[in-house]
């Protein structure tokens, strides 16, 4: 199934696409979000809802919002694929590189990314994202799998000079609507575990990363091993993987995301995220 979180007529719901159109599962299904669907294992219950009746929505009739709008935590991989190791002149790191984003960071498919007016250093990474399913804590590699809800496309967008103020990452991945998530989850019965999903980033038409599951360094069990080792792993909990070489920052001359560019994230067998970049104007 694809799932994914919507609003329209200034209500927010969430639901499954069934062809151009979307099964409001908030109204049929009893749980307000895709969160709270997923927190009650309620997603193998669901393919019976979608026999019932027509999709409620048209896709193109709402307003996509980040798949899980306001998940307990988004943990993000630094440094997660050699040839973006490479580009940036880091070792092999013996653990993966965790930093954190914060939920207003994050926007759907379709919506701006927003370039603040503090830096024009506004920088792609496509990456794979993780939604969790199951609460859990120290995780075996061989057991991570089971915790897995399902996968979506990410835009883990950088504003560079603000990353690299201290070695602390944070500051420049949080800037308000500055990441994307979607345009949906594909749940893990439609992937195969271990299935090696190709991973592509696309300014203005123009391929600028490629990649996949199989090149990272460390793997998406071992991502969720080490996490839940540290935290306990809750339903709805996000991981965005990592991202390729090929970053913008990292080009001569960089190659900086600006108003008007339009930047896809395509992940195999789920889909593609597509944004449009803006200025960010608040409070100006």
């Amino acid at each position: 199934m694809k799932l994914l979180s919507f609003r329209v007529a200034g209500t927010t719901s969430w639901g499954a696409v069934v062809g151009d159109g979307i099964v409001d599962l908030g109204r049929r299904s009893g749980f307000a979000t895709l969160q709270q669907a997923i927190e009650a294992d309620a997603l193998p219950t669901l393919a019976g809802l979608l026999q019932n009746g027509q999709p409620e929505h048209r896709l193109e009739s709402v307003e996509l919002l980040a798949v899980i709008p306001n998940p307990p935590k988004i943990f993000c991989v630094g440094t997660n694929y050699h040839d973006h190791r490479i580009e940036t002149g880091r070792e092999v790191p013996e653990k993966p590189v965790i930093f954190s984003r914060f939920a207003n960071s994050q926007v759907g498919h379709g919506q701006p990314l927003l370039r603040p007016r503090e830096s024009e250093q506004f920088d792609f990474e496509g990456e794979i994202a993780v939604i969790i399913g199951r609460r859990g804590r120290r995780i075996s590699e061989e057991q991570a799998w089971d915790y897995i809800a399902g996968y979506a496309p990410y835009c883990d967008a950088t504003i560079r000079d603000w990353q690299r103020h201290t070695h602390q990452w944070i500051p420049g991945k949080n800037f308000p609507a500055t990441g994307a998530f979607g345009p949906w989850m594909v749940t893990r019965d439609e992937i195969p575990d271990g299935a090696d999903l190709s991973l592509v980033t696309r300014l203005n038409g123009q391929e600028v990363q490629r990649s996949s599951a199989a090149l990272m360094i460390f793997s998406i069990p071992a991502i969720i091993a080490y996490c839940s080792t540290f935290t306990e792993l809750e339903p709805g909990d996000v991981i965005v993987t990592g991202t390729p070489g090929g970053v913008g920052g990292k080009r001569t001359p960089p190659l900086w995301m600006k108003p008007g560019d339009t930047i896809e994230v395509e992940v195999g067998q789920v889909g593609t995220l597509r944004n449009i970049v803006r200025d960010d104007t608040a409070y100006s």
